[in-house]
């Protein structure tokens, strides 16, 4: 099953990015990307919805509600 944080790395990862350079990208510091991806903290709507627009993909699919 997938999770937010599997999606988020899968993303960041077809895309060629570290945490880093995605967190300035979304003005959010790279530790905040690193435990969105573990799990162990949960982004604000702001950010999933910048994380959507940057990846080009819908908040749904991002937060594994859908699958396109």
């Amino acid at each position: 099953m997938d999770t937010f944080g599997k999606r988020l790395r899968e993303l960041r990862q077809e895309k060629g990015l570290s945490a880093k350079e995605l967190g300035k990208i979304i003005n959010v510091n790279d530790s905040s990307i690193i435990r969105w991806e573990n799990g162990t903290m949960s982004p604000k709507l702001e950010y999933i919805i910048a994380l959507a627009k940057f990846f080009n993909v819908s908040a749904d699919f991002i937060c594994c509600l859908s699958d396109e």
